[in-house]
């Protein structure tokens, strides 16, 4: 036959749709094109597909070659597509059968020799495959990311002529399968941190509510090692919750590791990252930090450091949990259902009060790098004093990661039961079903809100952060020593009050 079709898949954002691979072979002078918008790595395929056939031993053909990429007006980038013109053109020449063709897509990136290569984005393209009763076969290399996938048939292969002998029925491929290493035994723990048990309560809440939460203190005081300690009391992802995470990772080209990888992410930019670094784009638009920081924590360290336009950029994925960056070729979306956790110093020089060096007007010049309704995001603002004198030897063996996840998830467990999702997802409808107050504790939380100058959604976040406490307590109802707690959790506007006067 001099004509024929091998299924591959581009990549778009997170997103990989279905790529038909035509190849036709017809008579008159030998020329190979590629059509359907192609980028430059994509036509430069030409030259790698024939020096991996004539090296692997197959006849090029001396006809004039044409692989079309549908559908034409779909952008096509990298070297994913190689191994499917290859196989095309072995099919169209009949140098290989096809009966199983149709039942495979092929995605690598071929080297001269006819090696393969691996490619970006290999996980989303085989979810989409398998969807569809199609099997991949990827490059050895993506085995990882492939073997993800549990109980599938796809398979992996280092070299084409792998490939062919397994189309011919000569040799079978390998299933990718997942190679579990012994974790080092460099795991953290809550119990590593001393004293400071305000914050660690306000970690578990974090937690078991998926709240955003902001430390605030001077220097050294362990914000940086509580935050880091998130992870450790989070509930494990789900299957398919941790399908979402990976499929981003391999779509950036992150090592994704089998061992941890049902742990929520956890990513910590610096605090010269772009806003581009962080929520994404670029001319081919790739996911920020906020992207993969989802179903996990996104951590910003030094806060007041970060550009406030940087920082402002998060305000509507927080909301909306997903971010949609717009480009002439077209619009990519990218998840980003994340966690926020800040720290920050309270002043330019790290104090307030009797021990500071800066004045008032420094401090609120320092402070307001961060805008109101950024700050309005936060559901915990905590304060993280030095430790009194002596604590360092009096240290008291705390709760660790282990018995504060068990709460965690016990918490978590009665709200899937309401509501099926965190409780910082609550929407204003579910508030005033799920958070509803009597006449006594609604007049004091208003009382509360008046003195403190928060707006309608800090109104709401503290409802939440009381929902959680209940949830925690095991309470069906909220009561005032919730609303007391939740209220406590506020160290930034108190600060801001104090500050002002």
């Amino acid at each position: 036959m001099s004509l024929a079709v091998v299924y591959s898949r581009a990549k778009v954002g997170v997103q990989a749709p279905l790529v038909n691979v035509e190849v036709h072979l017809s008579n008159g002078l030998p020329a190979f094109s590629i059509v359907g918008l192609p980028e430059a790595s994509v036509r430069e395929s030409r030259d790698r597909v024939r020096s991996a056939l004539i090296n692997a031993g197959f006849e090029f053909p001396a006809k004039r070659i044409t692989v079309n990429l549908a559908p034409a007006d779909l952008p096509k980038e990298g070297g994913r597509f190689d191994l499917a013109i290859a196989i095309g053109i072995l099919a169209a020449a009949e140098q290989v059968p096809t009966e199983l063709i149709g039942q495979y897509e092929f995605y690598g990136e071929l080297a001269l020799s006819g090696a393969l290569r691996s490619i970006l984005g290999v996980l989303p393209a085989a979810l989409a495959a398998n969807k569809v009763n199609r099997y991949v076969i990827a490059p050895s290399q993506n085995q990882f990311e492939v073997a993800l996938l549990e109980e599938s048939e796809n398979k992996i292969a280092s070299q084409l002529l792998e490939v062919t002998a397994f189309l011919h029925g000569q040799q079978a491929l390998e299933t990718a399968k997942a190679h579990v290493i012994k974790p080092p035994n460099d795991y953290i723990d809550l119990q590593d941190v001393i004293g400071q048990s305000l914050a660690k309560r306000a970690l578990e809440i974090a937690a078991a509510g998926a709240h955003n939460l902001l430390f605030i203190g001077p220097p050294g005081t362990g914000k940086t090692m509580l935050a880091s300690r998130l992870p450790t009391i989070l509930p494990a992802l789900t299957f398919d919750e941790a399908l979402e995470v990976a499929a981003v990772h391999s779509t950036s080209g992150l090592q994704i590791s089998v061992n941890d990888w049902l742990v929520p992410p956890f990513r910590s930019p610096h605090h010269s990252s772009s806003s581009v670094a962080l929520v994404g784009g670029g001319s081919n638009p790739r996911p920020g930090d906020i992207s993969l920081a989802h179903r996990g924590v996104l951590f910003l360290d030094e806060m007041t450091e970060f550009d406030r336009k940087v920082l402002d950029s998060l305000r509507e994925p927080m909301e909306s949990g997903e971010i949609s960056i717009s480009r002439a070729a077209g619009k990519v979306t990218f998840p980003a259902k994340f966690q926020l956790l800040g720290a920050l110093n309270p002043s330019p020089c790290g104090e307030v009060g009797e021990h500071s060096r800066s004045s008032t007007d420094q401090i609120l010049k320092y402070l307001s790098k961060l805008s109101g309704p950024f700050l309005d995001r936060f559901d915990l603002t905590i304060d993280v004093p030095r430790l009194p004198q002596g604590a360092q030897r009096n240290v008291i063996d705390g709760e660790n990661s282990a018995i504060v996840r068990e709460r965690v998830a016990r918490a978590r467990k009665i709200m899937h039961a309401r509501q099926v999702y965190p409780n910082a997802l609550l929407s204003s409808k579910d508030i005033s079903q799920y958070c509803k107050l009597n006449h006594d504790d609604n007049a004091f939380l208003e009382m509360a809100i008046e003195k403190l100058h928060l707006s309608m959604r800090a109104y709401h976040r503290i409802l939440k952060v009381a929902r959680t406490i209940a949830d925690l307590a095991s309470s069906e109802g909220i009561n005032r020593s919730h609303l007391s707690e939740a209220l406590g959790y506020r160290a930034m506007d108190r600060l801001l009050k104090n500050l002002k006067g």
